[in-house]
């Protein structure tokens, strides 16, 4: 049933841009001639102070996702910003446990557990990422760290109706190597597996696990080909026209 599972692209801008820049992404997403919202759901996420900007003027069919959220209720927690913040100002989406912030800030698989149910009690919905450095995946341990990561929040949430699971293999995260189609493939294949084996087997059916790591023009189309692949979640290229290659990608599946 792999038809039901509707495509899906996020743009993760990460710590860049200014005003100036950000009018340009928008402009260039706004003129872009891309799928309807039938083929492919498209989330850009800009630095927190850019949201407003970004959300009031992208096309509808453009949604704005925040780049983390705090773990619990607002309060005394200076520079982090609550789930409740995000929904007061109509952002749908976050994505939470991106690579950096677990190698760069520290951020546990349980605290990332913890932030994903907590965000969905809120009623946002969220982009949950997982991936191994090199040094494991040179070790054979791919699928045990995934998996770890990918039980935490299994351990925390009942439902997974409202959560994307980004899949980006750490080492190829601006760094120009990209996973080949096929080892991207195999990691998404085991993951099903993994929720079939440990959630249901409707989830492993229904997730849509996305595929991160120097996406570019000129790879999308070969990943999005690989039958396990909902999708992409986009740095780098997220801030030039290329983007716009890469949504357009959902019409592989379309054909397929």
């Amino acid at each position: 049933m792999a038809m039901a599972r509707k495509f899906f692209v996020g743009g993760n801008w990460k710590c860049n841009g200014t005003t100036e820049d950000v009018k340009k992404i928008v402009a260039t997403l706004n003129a872009g001639d891309v799928p309807s919202t039938d083929v492919v759901e498209v989330v850009v996420s800009p630095p927190y102070v850019f949201l407003p900007l970004v959300q009031s003027s992208l096309k509808p069919n453009f949604q704005v996702a925040a780049q983390n959220c705090w773990v619990k209720k607002g309060g005394a927690f200076t520079g982090e910003i609550s789930a409740e913040m995000l929904v007061n100002l109509g952002i749908p989406w976050v994505i939470i446990g991106h690579s950096e912030r677990r190698a760069l800030l520290k951020e546990s698989n349980e605290f990332v557990g913890d932030k994903v149910a907590y965000a969905l009690a809120q009623g946002l919905k969220v982009i949950a990422c997982v991936g191994e450095t090199l040094e494991e995946r040179e070790s054979g341990s791919t699928m045990d760290v995934v998996a770890a990561q990918t039980k935490a929040i299994a351990d925390r949430v009942t439902s997974w109706e409202n959560i994307v699971l980004a899949y980006e293999p750490v080492w190829a995260i601006g760094t120009g190597k990209v996973a080949t189609p096929a080892q991207a493939q195999e990691v998404h294949n085991e993951l099903r597996k993994w929720f079939q084996a440990n959630v249901s087997s409707e989830v492993a059916s229904t997730i849509r696990i996305i595929y991160g790591g120097s996406v570019s023009g000129a790879n999308c189309k070969e990943l999005a080909a690989q039958p396990d692949l909902d999708g992409f979640l986009v740095g780098g290229a997220s801030l030039k026209a290329e983007f716009i290659d890469i949504i357009k990608s959902a019409e592989v599946k379309k054909n397929a």
